[in-house]
Parts: C-alpha cells; structure tokens; sequence
C-alpha cells in the first residue's frame, strides 16, 4: 500500500481539502476492506469508511508524519469497528445473520462463486469466534502485514500483549476450524448412509 508522500500529508494538515481528497482517493478501498472485514456488512463498512475519513481529517493537525500514515488511518478504522461490533452485541446479533466476508466476483463462472462464497462464509464465521479486537489484530497482521509494534500501537497494546493476541486466537481459529470439519464430516457421513439406503 503507497505511503502518501509528505507534501500532501502538509497541505491536509493545513485543511487543504483537495490535499486530503487525494489522501482518500489512495487509502479507500484498503479502509474499506478493513471495515468489509471487521463488521462483514457492505453498507455498514461503508459507512464506517466515510466516518473513518471523517474523524482523519477532523485529527489532521494532530498526526505526527515520523509515524506511517497508513497505520494511523487503519487504527481510525479498526478502532471505529470494534465500538460498532460492541454496539451491535449489545443488539444481540447471531453469527447466521452476518454475510459473507468478501464479496463474490460477478465475473467468475457460478460454480467458482458459490466454493469461493462458501469459503468466504466459514472465514467469516470462523472469524467471528474472536473477541472483537483479536479479530482486529488477525485482521491487521494477516489481510494488512503489519508488525507486531505497528498493531500495538495503533490499538494501544504492549507488543507483548499483540503477539499472545495472535497465539490465542490461532490456537482459537484452530480448534474452531477443526470442530467444524469433524462436524460437516460427521454430517456428510450421515447423508451419504442415508442416501445409500
């Protein structure tokens, strides 16, 4: 992901308006993915981006540019998330009402889309099994690259903290993923026997 160079970042700073504009038209679709990703609802990450590009230029002045911008806009973003995946705890949302992870390609051929949306569905339930900023973290580190110290600091944890975060929530996803299969299978098995008699 490009880094804005910093003749922008000092005009955005300054409230130049089309300086920032271009600052979103660069990090857009990578906020977008993190809220897609996050909260697993179109309209909501979508909002979720605007409002994320709201409070980035409302704290503007603020950003300190010896830090990675990219960082920053991210933890506005995955900060934001995980106060709107609370909120909708509290609205008690089960994990069959959230869609998909990623949107199926409307090019790829139908069989194509319904393994990937399949797919996309275990991720995303498998995803859910986390505390709202485990999945925050797993997020950051293996859909974005970033570094344990770049997760600590945008969520404000100790690196420490940020890698027992990884460890539990693999050992997690693991045993999840593993309980499923061993109950699809069994499923499976089921309607096989039932079918041959």
């Amino acid at each position: 992901m490009p880094e804005i160079e910093s003749e922008k970042l000092i005009l955005a700073q300054n409230g130049n308006v089309d300086a920032f504009s271009e600052i979103v038209n660069v990090h857009q679709n990578a906020v977008y993915n993190l809220c897609y990703r996050m909260l697993g609802d179109p309209y909501e990450a979508e909002d979720a981006a605007q409002e994320t590009f709201l409070r980035a230029y409302k704290a503007m002045k603020s950003f300190d540019r010896k830090r990675s911008f990219t960082t920053w806009l991210l933890s506005i973003a995955a900060h934001y998330c995980i106060d709107m995946l609370r909120k909708r705890r509290l609205n008690i949302i089960h994990i069959e009402d959230t869609p998909y992870l990623e949107i199926p390609d409307p090019g790829s051929n139908p069989e194509t889309s319904l393994t990937e949306s399949e797919q996309q569905k275990r991720i995303r339930s498998l995803l859910n099994v986390l505390s709202d900023t485990d999945r925050a973290i797993v997020i950051m580190y293996y859909w974005y690259e970033f570094s344990y110290g770049e997760i600590a600091k945008a969520l404000k944890l100790s690196t420490s903290a940020v890698k027992s975060r990884i460890h539990r929530a693999r050992s997690q996803l693991a045993k999840s993923w593993i309980e499923r299969n061993q109950t699809l299978s069994g499923l499976e098995r089921q309607t096989y026997e039932s079918q041959a008699l």
